[in-house]
Order: C-alpha cells, then sequence, then structure tokens
C-alpha cells in the first residue's frame, strides 16, 4: 500500500511547529520548530499598553524554516508522498489587506508600521472599542453577541480593526478588507489571497467576528455604521459564508510547492485556531473539556447540537455549530494568562539580578527557575490561611470577559518567601479554570472529563496535580506533545481524501494518552476554602478596589481572611 503523509502547521504565540505524519499509522516522522526572529527580539509590541503585533514576514520565514527543517529528518521517500498540509494559528490575530489580500506589512510604506501586521491574540488596546461593541449591541433589535457568551472582548476581530481604523488614517486609507492569520497563511500556501473569494474558517468567524446563519452571515451593515461610520460598507468586504476544517482551501500554490520541494497536487485545508484543532489530536468527545494550556489557556467542548444548541452559554467565547468537529457544537472558554503569569514571576526574579551579575551569567539560572520554583512550592503544607491570589493579571477572558482587570496577590506577611508566592500563582491558575468549569455546569453544560495539552501540561508535574486538587476531577495528559499539529494533521488527510472522515483520522493517527494526575481528597477539601476567597478577592477588586467611583473602606474586604 502507498504511503501518505500529511504535514499538520501549528503558529503559536512564540514559534511554528511543523509536524509530518504518516496517515495511515500516525507515525510521526519529522518535526521542527522556528522562533519568530523579530518577535523574540521585542520588535513591535509595547506591554505597557497591551500592544502586541507579529510581523508576517515571521510567519513566511518560519513556515518555510519549520516544514523544510521537518521534512529534512524524515526518509527519502517522504516529500514525494505529501498529500496534504492544514495550518493552526492563534486568534483572534486579524491583519489589515489590500485588494490583493496582502498584508498592509508586506508593502514597503508599511514595512514598519504596527498597525498594518498581525493583531495579535493577547492585544487588548481595544477595551474602549469592545465596550462600545458590546453596548450597541445589547440594545440593538438582535443582541450580536449572543453565541458568544454576551461580551464581546477587545481580543477578537472587530474590536481591534475598529481600533485600528480610528487611530491610523494610512491604514484607513489603504486597508481593502480584514483576514484571521489562519485564514490567510493557509490561502498563502494556495497563491490565492483574494479576501472577497478566500475560503473564511468556521471557526474564526464564529468565535470571534461574531459569525452565524441566524445573522445571514455577519451582523448588519446598519450595525456597524451605528457603532462607527468608519465601519460603514466593510461587510461587504468580507465574508458570508464560512467553511469547516475537514474542507479544501484550494492546491498549493507552485511558488510553494517549490519552496518545500513538495508535490503541485498537495492539498491545503482550511485552518482553525490552535485551541480547536488542539481538542481534535486529543481525541475530544462529547462532554470533555480540553484544556490547551501554555501562555494562556483555551478550554475546549463539544455537544451534540441536539442536545445543546439551543442554549445560550453566558460569560464563554462561543459557541459555533463546526468549530472543532463538523456536525458537532463547539464551545470555548479560556483564561487570558496562564503559563504567562508564571513566566513574569520568574522575570520579576532575575531582572534584578540579571543587571547586578549579567545576562549570560543569569540565562542558566532563568531556565532552571521555575521547575526549583515548583519542586519547593510542592513541599509546602496547603491550608486555609494560605495566600490567595488572583490570575487577571492579563485581564479576564471567561467566564465574563473583561480585559481592564488586574490581578494582586493578597494575604502576604513577613515570611512569604519566593516558593509560597508562586504556590499562590500556581493555584490561581488553577482557580480561575474551576471558575470556568463552574460556569458550563451552572449553565446546563456537564463535564464528564478533562483533558489537557500544551507546554504546561507536558511539563510541570506540579502544576498539573494542583489543577487535578482544585477541579477535584482526574486529568488525562495526551501523549502528543504537539497536539495541535497533530490535529492539524488530521484535518490535512481528510481534507486531501485519505480518510474520508475525522473520526476515521482519529482513530488511525492518535496518539492517544499517556499520564492520568488524580486529585487527593484531603487537599481537595481544603482547596475548596480556599477557592471561596479566591472568589471574594476577584469580587473585592473588580466591585470596589478597581471601581473609580466606589471609596475602599476596611469593611469592604473585611471577610475575605
Amino acid at each position: 500500500m502507498k504511503e501518505n503523509y500529511v504535514i499538520g502547521i501549528d503558529f503559536g504565540t512564540d514559534s511554528v511547529r511543523a509536524l509530518v505524519v504518516n496517515a495511515q499509522t500516525g507515525e510521526q516522522v519529522g518535526t521542527a520548530v522556528k522562533e519568530y526572529s523579530r518577535w523574540k527580539q521585542g520588535k513591535y509590541c509595547n506591554a505597557a499598553v497591551s500592544m502586541f503585533r507579529q510581523h508576517p514576514l515571521d510567519y513566511l520565514e518560519g513556515v518555510e524554516s519549520a516544514v523544510l527543517n521537518a521534512l529534512d529528518q524524515c526518509p527519502g521517500n517522504v516529500k514525494q508522498n505529501v498529500r496534504g498540509i492544514s495550518i493552526d494559528t492563534t486568534g483572534s490575530t486579524p491583519v489589515a489587506v489590500d485588494r490583493n489580500g496582502t498584508p498592509l506589512a508586506l508593502l514597503p510604506d508599511f514595512a514598519e508600521n504596527p498597525n498594518g501586521m498581525f493583531i495579535l491574540w493577547k492585544d487588548h488596546t481595544a477595551n474602549a472599542e469592545a465596550e462600545e461593541i458590546n453596548a450597541l449591541a445589547h440594545c440593538w433589535s438582535v443582541d450580536y453577541t449572543k453565541y458568544v457568551g454576551g461580551i464581546y472582548s477587545s481580543e477578537w476581530f472587530w474590536a481591534k480593526i475598529l481600533h485600528t481604523l480610528r487611530t491610523d488614517s494610512t491604514v484607513r486609507e489603504k486597508a481593502f478588507s480584514w483576514v484571521e492569520h489562519c485564514d490567510w497563511i493557509s490561502a498563502e500556501l494556495t497563491g490565492q489571497t483574494d479576501p472577497l473569494t478566500l475560503k473564511r474558517s468556521r471557526c474564526a468567524a464564529g468565535h470571534k467576528a461574531l459569525w452565524h446563519r441566524d445573522f445571514d452571515g455577519l451582523p448588519s451593515n446598519e450595525f456597524f455604521r451605528e457603532l462607527d461610520p468608519l465601519l460603514d460598507g466593510l461587510r461587504d468586504q468580507l465574508f458570508s459564508n464560512t467553511e469547516t476544517s475537514d474542507q479544501v482551501m484550494g492546491p498549493i500554490s507552485q511558488k510553494w510547492a517549490d519552496k518545500l520541494g513538495i508535490p503541485q497536487d498537495t492539498v491545503i485545508g482550511v485552518g482553525a485556531f490552535d485551541a480547536h484543532m488542539g481538542a481534535v489530536g486529543a481525541l475530544i468527545e462529547p462532554y470533555s473539556l480540553c484544556k490547551v494550556i501554555g501562555t494562556s489557556t483555551c478550554d475546549m467542548l463539544i455537544a451534540p447540537n441536539e442536545e445543546a444548541g439551543h442554549l445560550l452559554i453566558k460569560g464563554i467565547c462561543g459557541q459555533v455549530d463546526g468549530s472543532i468537529i463538523p456536525g458537532m457544537l463547539g464551545m470555548e472558554a479560556g483564561q487570558s494568562a496562564f503559563g504567562d503569569i508564571y513566566a513574569w514571576f520568574v522575570k520579576l526574579i532575575i531582572e534584578p539580578v540579571a543587571a547586578l551579575i549579567g545576562a549570560e551569567a543569569s540565562a542558566e539560572m532563568s531556565r532552571k527557575l521555575i521547575p526549583y520554583l515548583a519542586e519547593q512550592a510542592a513541599l509546602l503544607p496547603i491550608t486555609e490561611q494560605d495566600i490567595i491570589a488572583v490570575d487577571w493579571l492579563n485581564g479576564r477572558r471567561t467566564p465574563d470577559a473583561k480585559h481592564t482587570l488586574k490581578g494582586a496577590i493578597l494575604g502576604l506577611n513577613l515570611a512569604s518567601d519566593h516558593a509560597r508566592i508562586f504556590k499562590a500563582l500556581v493555584e490561581s491558575t488553577a482557580f480561575g479554570s474551576k471558575r470556568i468549569v463552574e460556569r458550563f455546569r451552572s449553565e446546563g453544560v456537564p463535564i464528564h472529563e478533562v483533558i489537557a495539552i500544551g507546554g504546561v501540561a507536558k511539563k510541570s508535574s506540579f502544576v498539573m496535580q494542583t489543577l487535578a486538587d482544585v477541579l477535584n476531577m482526574p486529568i488525562k495528559v495526551a501523549s502528543s506533545e504537539q497536539a495541535c499539529a497533530l490535529g492539524a494533521a488530521m484535518f490535512a488527510a481528510v481534507a486531501s481524501g485519505i480518510h474520508s472522515t475525522l473520526q476515521e483520522a482519529q482513530d488511525a493517527m492518535s496518539s492517544g494518552f499517556d499520564l492520568t494526575y488524580q486529585p487527593r481528597q484531603e487537599q481537595s477539601k481544603v482547596y475548596q476554602t480556599l477557592y471561596q476567597k479566591y472568589l471574594q478577592s476577584g469580587d473585592f477588586l473588580e466591585n470596589h478596589f478597581l471601581a473609580q467611583s466606589r471609596p475602599v473602606t476596611v469593611d469592604s474586604f473585611s471577610n475575605t481572611f
């Protein structure tokens, strides 16, 4: 039997990964990672104002390097037998394009303009625009936010577009349309980037761009014109139809076939977001919560439409038919920061050390610090008097998106050392996860099990055990270290016709699970008390401390500890 290979490409926050898989056996024959060179230098970003942009050249150079290096690891017959490629990316990560579908930053006049680059998922410069979208939608004849949890986020498509059009007249004059990263890079590989004809991802459009069949596609032009006249007519330059990721974007272009050294009949599939394809790679089933745990988290759920399609789940990141598994309702939630919080704490400790002893001398210390902190924190007892942290250092994604919120560490004293503070930060991310589980359940969506994928899930037993204890549920960790790329490869196998259904591709290509964390009942019991303190702390931050118009009094917080 002829061997057929597919390539899954996973664009993460910091790098792009390519995974070459035998579509019949699931054998992973090559993988490579390329970091984004400009992003690594900190270009085009300003964390102080939550501005995070990525240059399209990082994506183009990255995908070429990663795929070529992955193929170089493979046996000699693999290149000629590549049948399909599918891509996942972060999101919502849109870019302004010209009439040809070229990102503005690839044009000479915009090469160094961050507003002509991809606006990364965690960019929060559009907080004000998100609030305006919510205010208008909630008083409009149709609430266009009802399928995205009732709250539109500054991390999403329309808020970012409106903010950019308001703040940069040069982009406003040149931009013909806007395209999500997962759509543009897939179209780029086909050579057909016309924004009026390229296929748009159901996943991206439904979760982030307010697309729904009930709205005849996107919200009405009247809604956008009322929001801001700058949006008048843009709807007609976007899209009305969407596709699930088992569909074909098109054949690979001659240019990219030559660059990668693969056949000219290689099929490019319709793209999606990383967490959604990661859930497929992790064998998500109805009512299994799949947590993609990295710099942030995305929490994926699927359910039969006939069982959950009538629900309107408050405060999540959307419910979209076919966004994860075609034919099933896909639901998304998540946290704006998870591993990023641990990285912040490491940076807090290391930066003054590096200033004193030099960056080179401190580099090895930086790499070892999180494992050391986790080891020390694991030795500590869990008591009802422990420090409480709130995990909103990058705002709150779900439940109930609000990116103007700030994090906090409460209950410090002179005995509060590095291990105790790190333990509290880890617990805060677990408590944030528990809030999401409780929201789904309170809205009528059961959760039968938890599946974990991503860097944190594979690398930190302390974090995962804490999460199991807080959730009081077993957590299965997927074997594949590249679950997102593996999910993309599964979709590529369907789009290229190797497998007739996604279930068939999963059965043939899955890596299964290699570890399960069981909750410890004694610790779980204490965490129920600490979780209540976490909720009270969050309530104080949101409704008292961060509310400019309300005075803070001792009584406001007297019962928390």
